[in-house]
């Protein structure tokens, strides 16, 4: 292989891991939007309600949200609404690498209270979804109680990498454990999307919350995005520009299909209720 060959193949790669790169942040920028959008709207409905001792708003839209006399069931449903407060927000800055670089300490105690966080919430969640019952049946309970065991399993491995000071290992699981944990918030950009789309309930029953789409979304809410993720990891690897630029025009299309779905269920769920 000639000099000129391997400048221009080395000159092709760079391009190509810049515009995976641009991709990526284009992606995540939009996400941690939309997850803020969503904590906002947690803030003012369920911590607002709180505040006036409206509680009987928790039941109203939230499946068994809050029983009367149910102190534990409560407790639970209140520990899980909080937390899900500070891992929306301390998750995303977990991943910006500035923060990481300039700020190491808030970056290892963040991470520390963020994984803290994550166990807490899939334990309570796991009570809430056993003791109190979802909407969809079987199917939504499978799925949510395999998310919460990936979030578990997920949480030890990527402390377990930063312990033994590999960080590579460590960012990577990381990451994997931010799709799983925002598997809640893809499950409803992704159905207000699909709403969107059809401007009806197709594929499920708006009653039952049953049906094929239902089913689908169950696990896709985090299987898809774990699937793109390894993806993009397989791209970073890869020495092929045209390998990056592809990877790079998926994450686009995602990107905007995503920020649909962030449009629709700011504009479906969460604005109405507010």
């Amino acid at each position: 292989m000639s000099e000129l060959v391997l400048e221009q193949r080395i000159k092709s790669t760079a391009s190509g891991r810049k515009v995976l790169q641009l991709a990526a942040n284009f992606w995540f920028i939009t996400a941690v939007f939309g997850q803020w959008l969503f904590t906002s709207y947690l803030v003012l409905l369920y911590g607002g309600s709180a505040v006036r001792g409206e509680l009987h708003l928790w039941k109203e839209k939230l499946t068994h949200g809050y029983v009367p006399g149910d102190a534990i069931g409560n407790t639970a449903v209140a520990a899980h609404l909080l937390l899900a407060v500070i891992i929306m927000l301390l998750g995303s800055l977990q991943l910006v690498p500035q923060i990481r670089t300039r700020l190491p300490v808030f970056h290892r105690w963040s991470g520390r209270v963020y994984l803290l966080a994550v166990v807490a919430t899939s334990i309570a969640g796991l009570y809430m979804l056993f003791v109190h019952g979802t909407v969809g049946g079987v199917v939504l309970m499978v799925a949510q109680s395999l998310d919460a065991l990936l979030i578990l399993v997920f949480a030890a491995v990527a402390l377990r990498a930063a312990l033994q000071r590999d960080f590579k290992t460590h960012r990577r699981w990381a990451l994997r454990l931010f799709m799983v944990v925002s598997a809640v918030w893809f499950f409803r950009v992704g159905l207000m999307l699909w709403l969107v789309i059809h401007q009806a309930p197709v594929g499920f029953d708006p009653t039952t919350f049953t049906g094929p789409f239902v089913t689908f979304i169950a696990f896709a809410q985090y299987l898809v995005p774990l699937l793109v993720l390894e993806c993009y990891f397989r791209a970073q690897d890869s020495a092929d520009a045209r390998i990056k630029i592809a990877m790079a025009s998926v994450l686009v299309a995602l990107t905007l299909a995503m920020a649909l779905g962030i449009f629709g269920a700011w504009m479906g769920l969460w604005l109405p209720n507010l």
